[in-house]
């Protein structure tokens, strides 16, 4: 069964090639039917391993040998991979059923079922790894699928450029992934999961030298694996490929922003939670920087007009949410807030498709307007989706997002405090751009083209089901599941998590005062009071706003200038370097001259300008053999000097007592 579940989007994907012999539409389907087993399989996984606490470990074919290295196909199942699995599983299928419908007038449908079954496929490879070589597989498998899926319109330049971005980026955390991986394997002689957790206790006061810097071993193993974490769950720094990934179908950024690629880099995080809670440094780094990417790309997306960048810039934010409670050890709140996320990012996205495919592609959000009459059922699905994003009582959102703020309230240190600030101020945010979107898309005056309007109306069954499905879930997942993967004492992890006693904090979260517990909802029915105020009350007044706080407006509008820097500081001067040093100076110059075709050319320009020395008189000759003599008479004379330390004149009469004595004779 296990097994099954893996292969099952390989399979689908596999059919998807043989579009041609049986039509788009059936591969669609097909494909479709079997993630709706594999999904069926999860679930049964789920049953038999997360909740009647049976691990199973599957060791299959040898891959690599070496003189250590010793690399199966190895899979194994716990109640981390069993969740992952579901949320994995459900998304991919739900996404499948949406795309029959959304992509169904594409020449390429066949091939873009193709890619998304192989992202599930290599997303599946990735969280049931039971080594690092193998999820690294999985990890660059999701890293090429995302580049498949984001440049599907290949016509378009913007899809092109973006598909790079996402690649380029992606690889200079993959750089440091690989690197942690090999440091993994020069200190425990072995990359299995088992051998590495099992070890590391015998090296936790171990340091190194890490570019001839004295480092604790386990804190450079950690960072150089978080590096990779901030690559594909786009930290602040390495973040600017996300927002770009619009470019690609709808479908395919919520497979991106809910199940797949963008979760991998937690997962990696909690996966290696026995290594990361040796590391206070890592730990805190973990934390600075998860609660910098959650404020900064809640106040980015304050100002976006585009449906779908605002969207994604709250998936980042989010992502920073998961990353600095693990900075906190808490783990278990992470994954949970990472299922709960996958679901209503999953119908905010596919909901902000089905509103774009209803006014004709448009996504500037400040182009509609008024389709809240038009469009009840997208309006209510999109109402749904905010309100469990920004936390709102009794919504799933609500119970891992409150409990990450309660957790970084109850450590008491100073980067919890930090991180607790910045989340709530960061909720605020997402609150105030979330009724942002709501208002211009649907409660606005109608700003669209009249036939625009004329010819909008509600999708069909193919698209209205998985909003309806991921609805209920966005409603009472969390509440459904909240005691079995954080409540206290809970034994539904089984050891696939660990953490040591001190990082310990749910309980503590527990008894921390009532006002710290209800003021991250308090800030988000503020950020949802005031822009209810702000956009229908003071809406004629936004242009005064932008007047006197435009270098404010500006620097939220194009993103913290994290592009620009990019661009101009960095991407602008390796470009010059490249031309004018590699390209002219060495490609072009060095290389040609002292090259081998630089050097026959030189010869042979050479040897044509001695024969003009030909020239058949005697004096040109004998001037010839003078200057010959004389420069080897000379070569000589400093040879001997430098090999003896004898003076010059010594070497002169010497030489010239030799030639002496040889016409003598």
């Amino acid at each position: 069964m296990y097994l099954t579940l893996v292969f099952l989007p390989l399979i689908s994907a596999l059919v998807a090639f043989f579009v041609r012999f049986i039509g788009n539409k059936y591969a669609a389907y097909i494909c479709t039917s079997l993630l709706g087993f594999t999904f069926i399989l999860s679930i049964k996984s789920f049953y038999y391993i997360a909740l009647l606490q049976n691990s199973c470990y599957i060791q299959t074919l040898p891959w690599l040998f070496g003189e250590n290295l010793i690399v199966f196909w190895g899979f194994l199942f716990d109640s981390v991979t069993c969740t992952m699995l579901i949320v994995v599983t459900s998304i991919s299928f739900l996404v499948h059923f949406y795309s029959i419908e959304y992509m169904g007038s594409d020449p390429h449908l066949g091939r873009f079922m193709s890619y998304l079954s192989f992202f599930t496929f290599f997303m599946l490879i990735l969280v049931t790894a039971d080594n690092m070589v193998q999820m690294f597989v999985g990890w660059e498998g999701v890293g090429l699928c995302s580049y498949l899926l984001i440049n599907f319109f290949f016509n378009r330049i913007q899809a092109n450029k973006a598909a790079l971005k996402a690649m380029v980026m992606n690889r200079i955390g993959d750089f440091g992934l690989s690197l942690g991986i090999m440091a993994l394997f020069y200190v425990c002689k072995s990359l299995d999961y088992h051998v590495i957790f099992s070890s590391i206790l015998l090296f936790v006061d171990n340091s190194f030298y890490f570019f001839n810097i004295k480092i604790n071993l386990i804190t450079c193993i950690c960072l150089l694996l978080f590096i990779g974490a901030v690559g594909k769950s786009a930290q602040i720094g390495l973040h600017t490929w996300l927002p770009d990934a619009m470019e690609g179908p709808t479908p395919v950024s919520a497979l991106i922003h809910a199940a797949t690629m963008v979760t991998a880099g937690v997962f990696l995080i909690i996966r290696c939670s026995f290594l990361f809670e040796f590391s206070e440094t890592a730990l805190d780094i973990l934390t600075i920087l998860g609660a910098l990417t959650a404020f900064f790309a809640a106040t980015t997306g304050l100002l976006q007009n585009d449906a779908k960048r605002v969207i994604a810039y709250s998936t980042c934010s989010q992502l920073g949410y998961m990353v600095f409670v693990c900075g906190i050890s808490g783990y278990s709140t992470s994954l949970f807030h990472l299922a709960n996320h996958a679901f209503f990012k999953a119908l905010l996205f596919l909901t902000a498709g089905s509103l774009i495919h209803a006014v004709h592609d448009e996504q500037d959000f400040r182009k509609m307007g008024g389709l809240a009459y038009i469009l009840p059922f997208s309006y209510s699905m999109l109402l749904v989706g905010s309100l469990s994003l920004t936390g709102f009582p009794f919504l799933t959102g609500f119970y891992s997002k409150d409990m990450i703020l309660e957790l970084t309230f109850s450590t008491y240190l100073i980067k919890g405090t930090f991180a607790y600030i910045l989340g709530v101020l960061s909720a605020f945010c997402t609150a105030f751009y979330s009724f942002r979107l709501i208002f211009w898309a649907f409660l606005a005056k109608p700003n669209g083209y009249k036939h625009t309007y004329s010819h909008a109306s509600e999708s069909n069954f193919f698209i209205t089901f998985p909003l309806g499905v991921l609805a209920l879930a966005s409603i009472f997942v969390g509440y459904l599941f909240r005691d079995m993967f954080i409540g206290v004492g809970t034994s539904f992890w089984n050891n696939s998590i660990f953490i040591l006693p001190e990082n310990n904090f749910v309980l503590e979260s527990e008894f921390i005062p009532v006002y710290n517990k209800l003021t991250p909802v308090v800030f988000s029915f503020g950020g949802l009071i005031i822009a209810f105020c702000f956009y229908n009350f003071l809406i004629k007044k936004i242009f005064i706003v932008k007047i006197f706080y435009i270098k404010f407006y500006t620097f939220l509008n194009k993103r913290w200038y994290f592009d620009k820097i990019y661009n101009e500081f960095i991407a602008l001067p390796i470009i010059s370097f490249g031309y004018k040093i590699t390209f002219k100076f060495i490609d072009r110059g060095i290389l040609e001259i002292f090259g081998p075709t630089g050097l026959i050319t030189n010869f042979t320009y050479l040897s044509k300008n001695i024969s003009s020395i030909q020239s058949g008189l005697m004096y040109h000759y004998l001037f010839i053999i003078l200057l010959g003599i004389t420069i080897t008479l000379f070569t000589v004379i400093v040879i001997i000097q430098k090999m003896l330390y004898v003076s010059t004149n010594l070497v002169l009469i010497f030489i010239l007592a030799v030639i002496g004595s040889s016409l003598k004779n």
